[in-house]
């Protein structure tokens, strides 16, 4: 069975998207992500356009709260930003709360190749961190 995955960040309209997007794109045979924010707003166009650029699709991704997820349960619950740490110090139905904060590539100011510099650093971080962190997770629970 897959592991569930949660993403939490902010406005849930670029971290945690690409996070998802990158897991159920790369990482789909033993994990299934999802994502929210602690407040509502829309991906960001550039995070579409960076995840395009190695063919993974998030153009129908919708940004979501938390709220939606209350009443499930997840494996990992990764908090991507310290704002949503504060925000989400525990999840009801985590087993495992970790925390990786990733710069927002949404602060950057200039012209669009410089942002799209920017959302690419963070994609690349992102990946970089995923690799190594769901390598190390057993496919089954030591629980006997």
């Amino acid at each position: 069975m897959k592991k569930k995955i949660l993403f939490i960040c902010t406005h849930n309209s670029a971290r945690s998207q690409m996070a998802e997007g990158l897991v159920n794109s790369l990482f789909n045979d033993r994990f299934e992500a999802f994502s929210a924010g602690t407040e509502k707003t829309f991906v960001k166009p550039h995070a579409i356009e960076v995840l395009k650029d190695i063919n993974i699709d998030i153009s129908e991704a919708r940004s979501k709260l938390t709220t939606e997820f209350r009443d499930m349960e997840f494996d990992i619950v990764v908090t991507v930003c310290d704002n949503a740490r504060e925000k989400c110090p525990f999840f009801p139905g985590a087993k495992e709360l970790v925390h990786k904060s990733f710069r927002d590539p949404s602060d950057i100011r200039g012209n669009n190749n410089l942002k799209l510099e920017a959302f690419r650093r963070t994609r690349d971080e992102i990946l970089s961190w995923l690799d190594d962190f769901l390598s190390q997770i057993p496919l089954v629970d030591d629980k006997g």
